[in-house]
């Protein structure tokens, strides 16, 4: 009897220890991390590795996000929208740096399990990613100041849609995202590799050759940051974190003030009143 008990005790325990895993995992960590590696790879030996262009990558891409977003419990990977969060009163300063941390440790975990991954060689994608890891080149294929400008667009474009469909439901929102990654990732990226994402792209280009540290953090850290900052300041006209007070938009009472009726009479009408009014009272102090 009490070996079954030690039994029921560790199974009970095995459980509950794995919940809480389970439950921390969604909170704090993201799926994605793991998967947008691979998916990097796809998108730059592809096409002359294995014959399909940018329309397969991109279908990848949409359905990555739609099933991060189906998922992910409130789990991001990236690090400007926990920030955005932190700044809308959304999270607080323990829990955003919880987030950040589990962040960059779950990207380096993910990055170690890829490469690990790579190394088996599986297909011939993994043997060619692992001759060009030997040494990688700069996913910024443009001037510094367009870089920033690319990026910063992007984060921005993005951050305006996670304002606007916060509080929508599921349904909504994650195609709606989906939809807006996989359009900028087509557009922008040629020029940046469309990251709008500080950890993600720190994981994977700042070790690469072809440009220095200093323009990496520029591109891919400032420009992602001021854009969202730009897109929370002129979604809500003010960052609840930082002041209250709506610099662009007037805060209109949700209480209606009637307004007062004013009798208008003309002053013939109401001199004529006035003397009826005064015989009346004279024939009645007679009778």
């Amino acid at each position: 009897m009490a070996g079954l008990n030690v039994s029921i005790a560790f199974l009970l325990l095995t459980v509950g220890i794995c919940e809480v895993v389970r439950q921390l995992s969604k909170r704090l960590l993201s799926l994605g991390a793991y998967c947008c590696l691979e998916l990097r790879m796809l998108m730059e030996i592809g096409l002359w590795g294995g014959g399909f262009g940018a329309d397969v990558t991109l279908t990848l891409l949409f359905l990555l996000f739609v099933a991060h977003g189906a998922s992910f419990d409130g789990a991001s990977a990236n690090l400007t929208v926990s920030l955005q969060e932190f700044l809308i009163l959304d999270s607080g300063l323990a829990a955003t740096a919880a987030k950040l941390l589990a962040q960059f440790i779950g990207m380096g975990i993910g990055q170690v399990i890829t490469k690990y991954y790579w190394s088996w060689e599986l297909t011939d994608f993994h043997l060619i990613q692992n001759l060009m890891s030997l040494e990688c080149s700069s996913s910024l294929h443009t001037s510094l100041s367009h870089g920033v400008f690319v990026e910063g667009v992007c984060s921005f474009l993005f951050h305006l849609v996670i304002l606007k469909f916060h509080h929508s439901r599921p349904m909504y929102r994650v195609p709606a995202l989906a939809v807006t990654v996989t359009f900028l990732a087509y557009i922008a990226g040629p020029f940046t590799g469309a990251f709008f994402n500080p950890v993600l792209a720190t994981a994977v280009t700042f070790h690469c050759s072809g440009s220095s540290l200093q323009e990496y953090i520029q591109v891919y850290w400032l420009g992602p940051l001021a854009g969202m900052l730009a897109a929370l300041f002129l979604y809500q006209g003010n960052i609840p974190r930082l002041f209250q007070k709506n610099l662009l938009y007037s805060q209109k009472s949700k209480y209606r003030i009637p307004k007062a009726r004013v009798a208008h009479v003309s002053g013939d009408s109401g001199e004529q009143r006035w003397k009826k009014e005064g015989e009346k009272s004279n024939s009645e102090l007679s009778d």
